[in-house]
């Protein structure tokens, strides 16, 4: 559970992961981001990390020691995501300086292609054993590609082995693209972040300065339904579903703690309805 508290040019910031004694105050299901890398497509600070040292593979080690033990006797715990958005072959303005991860001009040859396949497992081997030495049980639901960006095939295929889940933010089609990778892969497929505002200004983009963002409960509810015809699907979560802050200005809550009741009644309606058509596959 992260919310935005500061977004600029030089400074793009989340609140801290919950800890394990908040997890139990909130009594509910859930995952927990593992800080393995800071290449996310908001992150404009930090170098990109060398994925084939040996300090990358301690580091990762040390991550998994610190949150896995911890939490991996905890029965409301699914499992773990690792990065937001990762910049394998794109970038964002704002941290345009430093590229992503890979040239995505090697992409062109098979050299290159091949080069970024045993980047990313190497990547995704070290994150999935790490955590394994210390939760051999939880989901590995792994990063959480970008569907609006492009997505090499060759990261993709990478993960395969090694996590249980391809997960996807997606703000635009996410029951197409869910199938499409699903179709593609084989392997269950999470809609791991996406809300769509009600009253975004026109051509003010996607965090206008002024004004609060309403979560459209009626586009989520239509997309969970239709997301059920997907036989790969496993889940989704609504981004901004906690707190409507003034940096990140979308949320069901306000800054007084009052909730959006109109779209509230309408998300929970939608997951109510998900829950029952889940029941019947114990039957």
């Amino acid at each position: 559970m992260q919310e935005v508290v500061n977004r600029s040019r030089t400074n793009h910031r989340h609140s801290a992961n919950f800890s394990f004694e908040e997890y139990q105050w909130l009594g509910l299901p859930y995952c927990h981001m593992l800080p393995f890398a800071d290449f996310h497509q908001w992150e404009v600070e930090t170098r990109h990390p060398d994925l084939l040292s040996q300090n990358f593979a301690d580091w990762c080690d040390y991550v998994a020691r610190t949150h896995c033990a911890r939490l991996a006797d905890d029965p409301k715990l699914i499992g773990y995501f690792y990065i937001d958005c990762p910049t394998w072959i794109h970038v964002r303005p704002f941290n345009v300086w430093k590229g992503p991860l890979f040239d995505p001009e090697k992409l062109k040859t098979e050299a290159g292609r091949q080069e970024l396949f045993k980047l990313a497992t190497r990547y995704y081997q070290v994150t999935h054993d790490a955590i394994r030495r210390y939760d051999r049980h939880h989901l590995i639901l792994g990063d959480r590609y970008e569907a609006s960006a492009p997505i090499a095939t060759e990261v993709i295929e990478a993960a395969k082995p090694f996590v249980d889940v391809i997960s996807f933010q997606d703000f635009r089609n996410p029951v197409g693209n869910l199938s499409e990778w699903h179709r593609r892969t084989g392997k269950p497929v999470l809609w791991a972040d996406g809300a769509f505002g009600t009253n975004v200004p026109e051509n003010s983009g996607r965090y206008p300065n002024n004004e609060f963002l309403t979560n459209d409960g009626r586009w989520y509810s239509e997309q969970l339904r239709a997301l059920r015809e997907n036989p790969g699907f496993v889940g989704a979560h609504l981004c901004g579903a906690y707190l409507r802050n003034r940096v990140r200005k979308r949320g069901l809550l306000d800054e007084q703690g009052n909730p959006d009741m109109e779209n509230v009644a309408l998300i929970q309606k939608a997951n109510e309805e998900a829950t029952k058509w889940t029941a019947g596959f114990a039957d």
